[in-house]
């Protein structure tokens, strides 16, 4: 398994007969294998979506969007996104909490986000790979109280489907805006429902070092977690 870190939760994954591209909004996407493409969408936040994603449609046929929750296909959108109806017939909408088979052997989970959107949990070649979009605990330190207590109850039921389960490979947020220890709990909930092989920390606004930071809180998650320095950066995986 080949990850391409493309910018801030954008990654592409290659894998023996498919390709998963995650929330590319920015960075250099490299030259694309000769293999099916998956393209994630998980939902409308400018540092997750751009509309020239679906430019790819113009390069290559053998792919499919799969857009989070709040990416409505309608005819205003379908104008604004400058989307021909060959590639809208490749969207597929996909709502909160819907499991399916995609395209080329693939199978898809969505969980329902904290914030706009979904997450993704995919199947695929008997690899089990999870983005967590802008599903995180966002507690915000001065926010009214109630709020953060909501988001907690929140954050704790909508991961809860998570809890046993095997990822390969997990994109899970650690967001130095939320300041310490807030940053870290949304990941220590993460890790405490799954059992992760590979963890990729992301979502950190060009602030790599927060990773270092909460490896040295809990340094018992470091044989599984590879640090992300610079875009472009390519892990091989096993």
């Amino acid at each position: 398994m080949r990850v391409t870190f493309l910018a801030h939760d954008g990654f592409l994954i290659e894998l023996d007969s498919v390709c998963l591209l995650f929330d590319w909004w920015k960075g250099a996407l490299p030259p694309l294998p000769d293999k099916p493409l998956l393209v994630f969408v998980s939902h409308r936040h400018a540092d997750h979506f751009q509309p020239e994603i679906f430019r790819l449609a113009d390069k290559k046929s053998d792919l499919q969007f799969l857009l989070g929750s709040d990416l409505r296909l309608t005819p205003r959108n379908l104008e604004k996104w400058d989307l021909t109806p060959e590639t809208a017939a490749k969207c597929r909408r996909c709502g909160k909490r819907e499991k399916f088979a995609a395209d080329f052997g693939v199978t898809v989970e969505t969980l329902p986000s904290t914030d706009e959107g979904v997450a993704w949990f995919v199947a695929a070649e008997g690899k089990f790979i999870f983005h967590a979009g802008d599903l995180n605990w966002w507690h915000w330190e001065g926010e009214d109280k109630a709020w953060n207590a909501n988001m907690a109850a929140d954050f704790k039921r909508y991961t809860e489907p998570l809890r046993g389960r095997c990822a390969d490979l997990a994109l899970l947020p650690l967001d130095p805006r939320l300041g310490v220890p807030y940053a870290y709990w949304g990941l220590l909930r993460f890790l405490e429902l799954m059992d992760v092989r590979h963890l990729l920390p992301m979502h950190q606004w060009e602030q790599p070092e927060i990773t270092d930071e909460f490896l040295w809180a809990y340094p018992q998650y470091a044989p599984i977690t590879t640090v992300i320095r610079r875009e472009g950066e390519i892990f091989e995986l096993n």
